[in-house]
């Protein structure tokens, strides 16, 4: 990454000024009427906003006096392009749901336009929400690559495994081939990274998954995958296996600091230790475990041991929202209810989990996750000047606890402005504008495949 010397360089890409800058590192810092000098994509300087005129001239400077400007969030799990299947099958548990409705629409419909419409349609309702990352899992990866590069959004690409066959490929071989072509094809690829998504312990046999151990070794890769969502996933395991599924990756020699786990609501003590002692990270999915009745992942006690936790919204068929404002309040509250301590994940621990947290699980955290000199200016803007946040003793409480996507009214990507929100709008993306991609576009890709999927399956378990 290029080295700059502020002192040294008066003419810049972008000044932001703001009411607070909430830089995430050093924990619990809130900067007032700071200045945020933005050259080349990277952050230069952080100064008094009295002082930046003196020595820096900046081809835009944005003003945001009545805002938070923090890092950018990272969506730690999703499926981007099942937005398309958004409220398909709802209030079914999780296996019926995939086996009697999302598996029969996938068979019939998933298809290199239907993941590059959903993507699209995922990363800008993730845009306009203050989503600048994703870490996805999902088919025919260059489809979701090509939607993401177009709107200019930052997508950590899973590498899909399964043993059966899709749309995609038919076997785990032919997968892991597809995946590592992709990953060869796209690896230079600007805000492009890789990592293999065995979708989940039960669709993945031992022998594909000490692959891709030895895979992701070699071509230093992470690795993405389900784990512990459900009781019935654990017990099958037991009844198959012997064992549970995290002690058969362990076993398999996959437990590390590659690995990010999703869910992991079905976690004992031993299970915890584990990924504590490996440095596992954990994918956080607090509202698509409720909505399917998974159950509360026991976050405190994963907090407790040091585990590092980052938040993810899951895709928009089981939660409904691609929403990590929602997720970062869920998560701090279900931590405080389920423990009976009500300093369990702080609402700064909260923007950890959706900042800097997730860059670590991705192995970015020394380009993402927080705002510091040296890093890629990927940046929001929320607005606190309603009503309802009214008064603002603590910025960071308020980000957690009060403010929505909604409130998002500046999203960059490597200091390149991707989503504004004019000050006279309501509502959330249809009111906003792209840099690359024009809303009615993004409605009329939804309404096409509404019109395509109704009426082709039943809506509901009879």
């Amino acid at each position: 990454m290029t080295s700059y010397n502020p002192t040294m360089i008066k003419s810049v890409d972008l000044v932001i000024v703001a009411r607070w800058v909430l830089p995430v590192i050093p924990k619990n810092t809130v900067l007032e009427h700071q200045a945020v000098v933005v050259h080349q994509g990277v952050v230069i300087e952080i100064c008094p906003a009295s002082i930046v005129s003196e020595r820096f001239v900046a081809n835009e400077t944005v003003h945001l006096d009545e805002h938070v400007l923090m890092p950018g969030l990272i969506n730690l799990h999703t499926h981007a392009a099942m937005s398309l299947m958004r409220g398909l099958a709802d209030d079914v548990p999780l296996m019926p749901w995939l086996e009697k409705h999302i598996w029969p629409v996938e068979q019939r419909f998933v298809s290199p336009p239907f993941v590059y419409d959903g993507t699209l349609l995922a990363c800008a309702e993730m845009l306009s929400g203050g989503i600048t990352t994703f870490n996805d899992m999902y088919f025919f990866p260059e489809a979701s690559i090509q939607a993401a590069t177009q709107i200019g959004m930052r997508a950590h690409i899973g590498l899909v495994v399964l043993e059966f066959a899709t749309n995609y490929a038919n076997d785990a071989g032919m997968y892991l081939e597809k995946g590592t072509a992709v990953r060869d094809a796209y690896k230079t690829q600007p805000r492009i990274t890789f990592s293999f998504a065995p979708h989940a312990p039960y669709t993945a046999s031992d022998a594909t998954l000490s692959t891709i151990g030895t895979l992701a070794e070699q071509l230093d890769l992470g690795i993405h995958t389900h784990m512990h969502e459900t009781m019935h996933e654990v017990q099958t395991s037991k009844a198959n296996h012997g064992l549970s599924p995290l002690t058969r990756f362990a076993n398999l020699g996959l437990l590390g600091t590659r690995l990010t786990l999703a869910h992991c609501v079905h976690v004992n003590d031993a299970d915890m230790q584990l990924m504590a002692d490996y440095g596992c990270h954990i994918a956080h999915c607090p509202t698509s475990n409720l909505k399917l009745a998974s159950g509360i992942a026991p976050m405190a006690k994963c907090d407790a041991l040091g585990i590092n936790i980052g938040i993810g919204t899951d895709g928009a068929a089981s939660n409904n929202r691609l929403d990590m404002f929602a997720e970062m309040r869920m998560a701090a509250l279900l931590a405080k209810g389920q423990s009976g301590d009500a300093t369990a994940i702080s609402a700064h621990q909260a923007l950890e989990m959706a900042t800097i947290n997730g860059a670590k699980a991705l192995g970015l955290e020394s380009q993402l996750g927080s705002v510091t000199v040296g890093k890629q200016a990927d940046l929001i803007a929320v607005n606190m000047a309603e009503m309802v946040s009214q008064p603002c003793y603590d910025p960071i409480s308020h980000l957690v606890y009060v403010a929505s996507r909604e409130n998002v009214t500046h999203t960059w990507v490597d200091g390149q402005l991707r989503y504004n929100k004019p000050e006279s709008s309501t509502g959330v993306f249809s009111q906003g504008v792209f840099s690359e991609v024009e809303p009615h576009t993004l409605l009329h890709i939804a309404q096409q495949w509404h019109h395509k999927l109704s009426g082709a399956f039943s809506h509901r378990q009879a």
